[in-house]
């Protein structure tokens, strides 16, 4: 009770400093961080550690892609590239499809993408549909956010389901199909949400001037706009082929290079670097500190930061052992399919990762089948997407991904709670009713 007590207290924290006393995200993650390891007793080695490895994991791993898909995106807004999507966009599916469109495509970019990376690409769009119709960019944004949060949990190769299936000796592509499944009954209400709800948010996005004046002869083609984002989605993609443990694709040296042009940073420099051919007229300034280069490391700056900030918070939640609290409190309890969703629900909410919830709540699971019931083929397959399930809330202020929306839109820390994280529980809780449906009908 007194752990917990002290995870609530970090949080009401960080939270009223953000938005009462208005101090940058960033400031007050890491110095909530810090308070936090403090007031729980850790060891000051263990907290410098956690500091460490939070921030320099999601450089690794998250900060790059957050830089080059700004890039992309910064060269996309200003040849006026996303508003020549947009427009296109628009044109097919008509202005009340939007929200919809912008979904499906990010559910469907997600299952090979993390879901940090394909909000990070779907910005632009989505910022240009905004901006282009009389729809909120909350809405749009969120749209985006919520439909890569559903696939990302849900369905293999991303880190987290397949790891999970492969802990529990789950069918990986059972997984993918009930996954796949429940991930797209999950978007219905969630759809409603953006519609009923999120799109009376009133914001508005910030087009930059250069994608307002320039001319519509001067702006790319709508396939040359679109390259910069179909080849790092399409090697990223292939490479999640050639990377399953049967091969499909064969082995050799092409499949290699494909295996390495596929990762996400490899591709989406090779999008960066197409997106350079976007111009009309290409200058080299472009390229300069004080060119469209320059402008998106300060762009990318402060997001970035936060992203960091945010994993030191979950990484010092984690090293805590708020794990153990979780699990101590849940492990007696015989609640079946339900189980495996608490823990990895109750772990997600707590330190943030959903692939950290995952796996944990995987080998915790994984011992005590047998006496949950859940240890036919059929309902392994069940409790892995029920873990998923799980993980998909709540995405709030300890998640790199509330705060790549949330600064990437110019949002603010209570919008982000009343639009974003209010949608990952409203998929959560879909999500493990249509496990529970499909486990007593299947299994």
């Amino acid at each position: 009770m007194f752990t917990l007590f002290i995870i609530l207290a970090a949080l009401a924290l960080i939270l009223v400093a953000i938005i009462k006393f208005d101090i940058h995200p960033f400031l007050a993650l890491f110095v909530g961080a810090i308070v936090y390891g403090l007031m729980m007793g850790m060891e000051t080695e263990l907290i410098v550690k956690s500091i460490s490895e939070g921030f320099g994991g999601v450089m690794g791993s998250v900060g790059l892609l957050i830089l080059l898909g700004v890039i992309l995106g910064t060269f996309l807004e200003k040849t006026g590239g996303a508003m020549v999507i947009a427009e296109k966009v628009l044109k097919w599916v008509g202005e009340k499809s939007v929200n919809l469109s912008l979904m499906l495509s990010s559910w469907i970019l997600s299952i090979p993408v993390f879901g940090d990376s394909t909000i990070i690409m779907m910005n632009p769009i989505a910022k240009s549909l905004s901006a282009r119709s009389t729809i909120s960019y909350a809405a749009t944004i969120v749209a985006v956010s919520l439909g890569a949060m559903a696939s990302h949990s849900l369905v293999p190769p991303t880190p987290g389901p397949i790891a999970t299936a492969g802990i529990l000796g789950a069918d990986l592509g059972q997984v993918i199909f009930y996954g796949g499944v429940v991930s797209l009954v999950t978007l219905i209400p969630l759809y409603i949400f953006v519609q009923k709800w999120v799109t009376k948010i009133p914001l508005r996005p910030f087009i930059v001037a250069d994608e307002k004046q320039i001319k519509k002869e001067d702006r790319p083609s709508f396939t040359a706009s679109l390259l910069p984002i179909l080849i790092p989605l399409t090697l990223i993609i292939v490479a999640s082929i050639a990377n399953y443990p049967s091969k499909p694709l064969g082995e050799g040296g092409l499949i290699k290079l494909v295996q390495f042009l596929g990762t996400p940073v490899m591709a989406l420099l090779i999008g960066a670097l197409l997106s350079f051919t976007l111009p009309k007229k290409f200058d080299r300034k472009l390229l300069s500190s004080t060119g469209w280069i320059g402008d998106s490391i300060l762009l990318a700056a402060p997001v970035i930061l936060i992203t960091g900030a945010g994993a030191v918070f979950g990484k010092m939640l984690q090293n805590s052992g708020v794990g153990d609290l979780v699990t101590s409190s849940m492990s007696d309890a015989n609640w079946g399919i339900f189980l495996p969703f608490l823990i990895a629900f109750g772990l997600k909410t707590a330190q943030g990762s959903t692939t950290v919830a995952m796996i944990t709540t995987a080998s915790i699971i994984a011992p005590i089948m047998g006496p949950l019931g859940l240890d036919s083929e059929a309902m392994k397959v069940f409790t892995t997407v029920a873990i998923g399930a799980g993980a998909l809330a709540i995405s709030h202020a300890n998640d790199s991904g509330f705060w790549v929306v949330t600064q990437l839109s110019g949002m603010t820390t209570k919008q982000g709670n009343l639009s974003h994280s209010l949608g990952t529980l409203i998929a959560g809780i879909t999500a493990i009713l249509v496990v529970y449906v499909l486990s007593l009908v299947v299994g």
